[in-house]
This record gives structure tokens, sequence and C-alpha cells, in this order.
């Protein structure tokens, strides 16, 4: 009753003998000796047999099925089997004694054993965004065998649309891309050159594209000249191609915002997570629903990030940008792109009404906290975007005289400060008994009483 009732169970950490002789001979009629090297048949006779798992403790299924014509035309059948699992012994396997909690356990086990090969590639990884998710304890983190299946790593298949390996994750942003001029133009001969994720994201080191240097970086790397093409018809495109990405223009359809970055002149790096003060805290007695930054918390958010020794040193960098992710991907031809200017540069335009504050996270991407409509065109603004605001981009007359005045109030002070030295200077000049006896109050003769 006992053998009977536990006949075919996978029970505790082995294989019973009865399922052992029935998976080898499925392995065997499976995958054909010659499809795989001599040495790994002994392993293939088991784990070549469909549908063989194993346990885990909690509840999960531990796929152990290896497809050997498969792993013969991997870039890992040279290595063969003992090559990443050495911790194996012929001689008494099965069964296998390992301690697997959960098959996460057993994926970051895998990624040591990718590591002592990859040295390279696992350096990039963990100082990729994927690395920080997974250093933050976060399951969703993808390690090395979240990207390629160990057995079946084929030269080149991530190079092509059907082997990309970030849309398992990134589906919504897959399906954006694949309807994007990239995906389009790849498809075609003459231009299958054109850019992947990796393209753009690079494939081991990952990083935001949407960090400090933001989009045009990546874009600049395969369209040098795309200075030289917008001063054709685009009046300021340095500080255009400087504050908008390229998305915003070459979106036609995407909502666009303005995303003001807390950002630290002397480090030359936005801000990452909070400096003496928290950055994004509740505002006191404002509802749950409406704890978007206004004017005044910018303001006072700015002021309190600053150092009392050198002020100004923290200050906010503005990006006109697209809203969400899968649209900063759905990049269309440069025939669509937008060109009017009136589509941001006018009075009541949604692009300044959109705004949010951010700062870096751990991981390398952007915290953002919304803002109050009207934050930049706010009066009360005039001392916490000054920094990257350009006089007439809003159209908004009352807040450009606030600039200006704020600039020349400035420069006057400057000006007023140089002109009444220069004047001092010259009346000392034209009369020296004042000179002397201002340099005798200020140096006292040697014993004498300086009390006053």
């Amino acid at each position: 009753m006992g053998s009977s009732a536990n006949h075919g169970r996978v029970r505790g950490d082995f294989v019973r003998p009865s399922l052992i002789l029935l998976a080898a001979l499925a392995g065997l009629l499976a995958t054909p000796p010659a499809r795989a090297a001599d040495g790994d048949q002994a392993c293939l006779a088991c784990h070549g047999a469909p549908g063989l798992t194993k346990d885990l403790p909690d509840g999960e299924k531990l796929v152990l099925q290896v497809d050997g014509a498969t792993f013969a035309k991997s870039v890992h059948t040279g290595v063969g089997c003992a090559g990443c699992h050495s911790d194996i012994d012929p001689g008494s396997h099965p069964p296998s004694r390992k301690d697997i909690r959960n098959g996460r356990d057993y994926a970051i086990a895998s990624a040591e054993v990718c590591r002592g090969c990859h040295e390279d590639k696992f350096k990039e990884w963990e100082g990729s965004v994927h690395g920080a998710l997974a250093r933050t304890g976060n399951v969703w983190g993808p390690l090395c065998t979240g990207c390629h299946n160990q057995h079946a790593v084929m030269k080149g298949a991530a190079a092509t649309l059907e082997g990309m390996p970030c849309q398992r994750c990134h589906q919504e942003i897959t399906k954006a891309y694949l309807g994007s001029v990239h995906a389009q133009a790849r498809q075609k001969p003459e231009t299958s050159y054109a850019p992947l994720c990796s393209g753009c994201h690079s494939a081991h080191a990952i990083k935001p594209v949407v960090s400090d240097a933001g989009p045009r970086s990546a874009c600049v790397g395969c369209h040098a000249d795309v200075a030289e093409k917008h001063q054709a018809w685009l009046p300021n495109t340095g500080l255009h191609l400087d504050v908008v990405t390229c998305p915003a223009c070459h979106v036609p359809g995407a909502q666009r915002q303005v995303d003001l970055m807390i950002y630290d002149n002397q480090s030359k790096a936005q801000v990452a997570g909070q400096q003496g003060v928290p950055v994004f805290e509740p505002r006191p007695g404002a509802a749950p629903a409406d704890q978007s930054l206004d004017a005044l918390a910018l303001w006072r958010m700015v002021t309190a990030l600053n150092p009392k020794d050198n002020p100004g040193s923290v200050t906010l960098r503005g990006r006109l940008e697209v809203r969400t992710g899968p649209q900063a991907h759905q990049l269309a031809d440069k025939g669509k792109a937008v060109s009017n200017c009136s589509t941001c540069h006018r009075e009541g335009s949604d692009v300044f009404q959109n705004v949010t504050i951010s700062i870096a996270g751990a991981d390398g991407r952007r915290i953002r906290q919304e803002a109050s409509p009207g934050v930049l065109t706010s009066v009360i603004s005039t001392a916490s975007v000054g920094g990257f605001y350009a006089i007439g981009g809003t159209r908004i007359g009352l807040l450009d005289i606030l600039i200006a005045l704020a600039f020349l109030g400035g420069m006057g002070f400057v000006v007023a400060h140089g002109g009444m030295r220069i004047a001092f200077k010259r009346y000392l000049m034209a009369h020296p008994e004042v000179a002397a006896g201002a340099h005798a109050g200020a140096h006292p003769p040697e014993g004498g009483d300086k009390k006053a």
C-alpha cells in the first residue's frame, strides 16, 4: 500500500528509481546521442525526459528538463554539463542533496556560476539598473537566467526582433517599439542595423536613458549630425537640444511635461535620495489625493536643500519630455516630427502645466513627485526655476518681466557695488589728506591706544 501510494511522486531531494529508468529511456529516445557530446549523454538520458521537475519547499517546481537537440546547438555545448555543474558527482547522482528553498535562490546561485566565465559581463550587470534592483531584494530584478536560458543560449539570438529577452518583462514598451520607425527600419535589408533595446540601453550595463545626460546621448550615437540638421530651421538649436528630449518632438501624439531635476552643480549630478531634509514629504493639511508640490513648497524645498555656506549649489534643471516610457519608444518617421513652435510656446500650453520634480533613485531611475499646475508660471517660482527658464518660453508676459527684473536686479547690485568702489577710490586719490586719515585710523601707531 505504502509503495503503491508513493509511486511516481517526487519526494524530498531524490527521484524514485522506477522514474529514473523511465526517464533514461525517454531521454535516449528524445535526444539522439549524435546531437550532443558523448560526455553529456549520461546526463541527458535522464534530464532529456519531458516534464522532469523537482518539488521545492515553497511549492514551486524546478524544471530539470534539458532539450538535448537545443543544447547541442547552443554556445555552451562545448562547455558541457560538468563545466557548469561541477558540484555534481556523477558517481552518486541522483539523488541530489542541494538545499534549494525556491527558484530565486537557485537563479542567484546560477548567476555565480555564470560569473566564473563571464566576469566582465557580470561586473557590467552589477552596475546596471537590473543589478541595483536585485541588490535591493526585488524578486523581479533580472539575473543571468532571467534573460538567458542557460541551456539554449544561441549566438546572435538576442540581436533579433524575435529573440529580444527584454520583451519578457517590458511587454508594453516592446509593443510601442515594434510600431516605431526603428523597428520598421530593422526589417528592411538596407537599414537592418537600426537599434534594438540593447542599442540604446546596452546589453548588460543597462542604465536608464532618462538619467542626467538624457535620451540625446543615446540618439547621437547614430544621429551624429543632429545639431547641423536642426540648425537649418530651429532657433536656439543648442538650447533646445539641451533641454528638450528627442521623443518630445519625434513622438507627435505623446503627452508632454516638464521635469525639474534637483541638480547639484558641484558634483555635476542629479541629487540622489535625501540631503538632510525629506525631499517629498506630505504637505501638512493637504488631502491624500492632493500631495503635489505647489510653487511655495518648491521654493522652500530648493532653499532647504542648499547648504548655508554655499547657497545656489543645488538648483533645478528643467527638461521637456514625454510622460511615459512606452511613449518614449513610439518614435515616428522624421517627416512626422513636431516642428510647429506654437505646440509648446503658447500661453496656456499644457506642457508648462504638467510638471514633475525628480531625484535619482538607488537604481538610477528617477523618483518623481507631481507638481501643481501653474508651478512654473507662478510669481513665487522666479527664484526656484530661474536657473533653466528661458524668457519668453511660456509666453506669459508677467513672468518674463519678473525674471528679467530679477536678473537686472542682480546685475544692478554688482554694477552699483563696483561703481561705488571705483568712485570712492577716485575720491581718495583726489583728497590725499582724507586717505591719510583713513589709513591712520585703520592702523594706529605702534604702542598707541587701540581702544575707542
